[in-house]
This record gives structure tokens, sequence and C-alpha cells, in this order.
């Protein structure tokens, strides 16, 4: 039996910056208010037209769960090869986009490092910084989100060993410029692009990925083709980065069930993108209504969600009032992001929900 005392003693063996650092916060799952039919889900940027239908009947005819994956992905890289038109040498697949964050900045980043992040940004790029000992450098992007391209390279120090591009970004939804990207790629230094929303927005470098040596990309199936419960991404790499990532990743890190699934949106892709398109056309629709409301402040988006300033009342009020009504969206804890809210895009109906109840809300909030 272990006394009280010895299962103390095991936090010593923590490492300390792991025992002191916060958690992300993700968004709130569905399962945690009210009965799950019930509540309009819009907090995670989820594709709310779900998988292509082929997936769930290759899945319910699939007689090979019991066996391992192919470790080196040959298959999978071939039809992203196909799909994204780059030579599959230079992709590597993984288990959501997440992990392609954790594998680069495994791969460059150690205790004392430094990682350039443009915020307000995707959170998850400092946490995952931390938990690999390094220190998040913050450079504020303008009052338009745009990135500082001149207070990127000033931040450059000599313990800078990567620097982080969400494009579009996330949660602000603006495109940074190519011609700011490849000025930042000039310095040397590795860059990753998260371009997880590149189906809604069209905009990408990753054609370019051949011509530079520090130039990495990221992709995903969890938005445009609505896996994100099957945890499916990519990176588009140089080869020698990209052969660095097929060595040190997990053996097995993208399932059976997930190669399925890959296998299947691929091949209904036509399907998948007018969705996308029923999406971008609902994106824009949502902009439009949430602008004529005077105490919200919508910002143009590339991507499925829409951050709105809040002019009257709080983000958490509104969110709490939300929530009441049966929808769930997206708020922020940090000082850059306390006063926004950030709707992922819907259904026409769940838009129209939406819509119907930030109305609600701001009679009740103008009196």
């Amino acid at each position: 039996m272990i006394s009280s005392n010895s299962s103390k003693e095991v936090e010593k063996f923590i490492l300390p910056h792991l025992a002191a650092m916060g958690s992300y916060a993700p968004p709130k799952p569905v399962e945690t208010k009210g009965p799950v039919r019930r509540m309009i889900k819009m907090n995670a940027n989820e594709n709310p037209y779900g998988c292509s239908p082929k997936v769930l009947h290759a899945l319910g005819n699939c007689d090979f769960l019991n066996l391992y994956p192919d470790a080196m992905q040959t298959g999978l890289r071939q039809q992203l090869q196909e799909y994204t038109g780059i030579d599959a040498e230079h992709i590597v697949a993984t288990c959501g986009g997440a992990e392609v964050i954790d594998l680069i900045l495994r791969l460059f980043v150690g205790p004392g490092d430094e990682v350039i992040n443009c915020e307000p940004t995707f959170d998850y790029f400092r946490f995952r910084t931390e938990i690999c000992g390094g220190t998040s450098v913050q450079v504020l992007r303008d009052e338009n989100f745009a990135v500082d391209v001149n207070a990127v390279k000033a931040a450059i120090g000599g313990r800078t060993k990567l620097i982080i591009i969400n494009n579009p970004n996330n949660p602000t939804g603006n495109i940074t410029p190519q011609k700011d990207i490849l000025e930042l790629v000039d310095m040397g230094l590795p860059i990753l692009v998260d371009e997880a929303y590149y189906e809604f927005s069209g905009e990408t470098v990753a054609p370019l990925v051949g011509q530079y040596e520090n130039l990495m990309v990221l992709r995903t199936l969890s938005k445009w083709a609505g896996l994100a419960g099957l945890r499916v991404g990519y990176g588009i790499f140089p080869t020698k980065i990209a052969n660095y990532l097929l060595k040190t990743k997990p053996p097995f890190n993208v399932s059976a069930a997930t190669l399925v699934a890959v296998r299947e949106s691929l091949a209904d892709r036509d399907h998948l993108m007018n969705t996308v398109k029923t999406l971008i056309a609902e994106r824009e629709r949502l902009i439009r209504e949430l602008g004529r409301m005077n105490f919200l402040k919508p910002f143009p988006s590339h991507a499925n969600y829409i951050l709105c300033g809040v002019l009257k009342s709080t983000a958490s009020e509104i969110r709490q009032r939300l929530e009441d009504k049966g929808i769930l969206i997206r708020t922020y804890y940090t000082e850059l992001l306390k006063n926004y809210i950030r709707p992922s895009v819907g259904k026409p109906e769940q838009n129209d929900a939406l819509i119907k109840a930030l109305k609600e809300i701001g009679e009740e909030i103008e009196g």
C-alpha cells in the first residue's frame, strides 16, 4: 500500500515547467449543457454537414480494424499527392492538425528556445511550445489583425527556432498575404504556415514548399471534410524535414479507420466541396446580419467562423445568454480577446436561430 506521503513525493519527478504551466482551454463539448439534440453547437469550427455518406458506409463494412495500418502511410500519402498536386515525398500524415504542430515543435524546440506567434492567434501554438520547455514570443498584430512583418523581424533573437503563421488566422479569420509570408521565409528560420482552413479561403503557399528548405504547411480534413472526430491532418514539408518527421512520429499515428475515411472523402470531394460553398455563402450572410446589430462588430472572415467584438455588454454575458437559448459559441480568456465572441458558421437554420437569439439579446441589452 502506498502511503499518502509517498504519493506526494512522486510530484518531485514531474518536470518543473510542466507542473507550473496552465492548460489549453478547448471549446465546451455539447454534452455538458442540456439535451444533446436541442443544443446548436457553434463553438468549435466543425462542419455541421458532417462527413461524406460514403465514409459512414465504408466504415460500417470495414473488416480489417484488427490490423495495424501502414506506418509509412504509403497509400495515404499518394492519395494526398493526388489531392494537393504536391509530391508524396513532401507529405506526412498525422493524427489531426494538432499532431503536425507537436511534431514540428519537438523537432525544432527545446528548453529555453523561442517560438514567434502573431497574437491574437490559435492558443495551441503557445501551449505546445511551453510543453517543449520553450517560450512563446507574442508579436501583436495590428488593429485589423494583420501580421506586423517588421515587428516579427525585430522579435527574432538568438534563441528563435520557429515562426508560426496561422492563415487564415484563428480566431480572427483574416489572411496574411503571400508576399508577407515569403518576406519572413527569407529570414531563413523555420516557418510553419497553418492552413487548416485552406478549403474555405483558397489561399495557400503549399506549392512553394519545394523551393524553400524552411517553409512548412499544415492542412487538415477536420473542417472541410467533416472528419474532426476521426483526427486526420497532414503537413507539406521540404523533403529533409519530411524524412525527419517520418522517423520521429509515432509509427501508427493514423488509424486504419481514418485511412478508410480519407480515401472515401477524397473520392467524394465534389459533394464535400459543395457543402464548403454553402458554408461560405452562409458565412457572408451571417456577417451581414451580425453587422446590423448595434452591440456587435463582426470582422471579415476567410474561414468557417466569424470573430465579433462585443460593443455593449460583455462576451461572457452574451455567451451565457446564448447558451441559455441552446446555442454554444466560443469566447476567450486572454486579455486580447476577452470581449470577443466567435460563432462557427452553421447550416442555414442554425444560423437563423443564432441571428434570432442575438436580436433578442440585443433588444434586452438596449432596454
